[in-house]
């Protein structure tokens, strides 16, 4: 019986598992329900190999920045934001500015849009200076069938007669069916 505040005293009601004496100490620990445990690894890093000079390595200098600007919204342009790929790693990216930070040097930029397949692709080769903004502009098409626009300055949008096309075709077939019936 315990009263409340008082911890009880003697051994525990359940007792747990216990480990094995000193002497019957596990070189490895048994197989559990699920088979063998995994490998231990060592808790420190190897030393040695190429290139080990007993230091940790150099920081990285200071950044420099790509500021790219995706041009068009989801309602102006497509629903899926473009993919954006720097030096074959793609990096995360929103309509609107995008500031990316670099290490100082030569960097190739790929998008991209992706909607049942690839269009819209672009490429641009950038240097870019420690602490400096390099401006890039990437304007997706409208349609699905041509290249995007990509460079230092706002680029204009492709496919705007596709998609003037595509709605004279339509209100065509809307149009005159309607025109038809009235007269008749």
């Amino acid at each position: 019986m315990s009263h409340q505040g008082i911890p009880p005293q003697g051994p525990p009601q359940q007792p747990g598992p216990y480990p094995p004496p000193p002497d019957q100490q596990w070189q490895t620990p048994p197989p559990g329900p699920y088979g063998p445990p995994p490998p231990q690894f060592a808790s420190t890093p190897p030393q040695g190999g190429p290139g080990w000079q007993g230091q940790p390595p150099a920081p990285l200098p200071p950044p420099g920045f790509i500021d790219l600007t995706i041009q068009g919204s989801v309602l102006t342009s497509n629903m899926l934001t473009p993919n954006v790929v720097i030096d074959g790693r793609h990096v995360p990216a929103q309509y609107g500015r995008n500031v990316i930070p670099v290490v100082p040097g030569r960097h190739h930029i790929h998008l991209y849009g992706e909607w049942m397949r690839r269009y819209g692709q672009a490429d641009l080769q950038v240097d870019v200076q420690q602490g400096a903004y390099v401006p890039v502009f990437y304007r997706a098409p409208l349609h699905q069938f041509t290249t995007g626009n990509i460079g230092h300055e706002p680029q204009p949008v492709k496919g705007w007669w596709v998609l003037v096309l595509l709605l004279v075709i339509l209100l065509a077939i809307i149009v005159v069916p309607v025109v038809a019936a009235l007269t008749v």
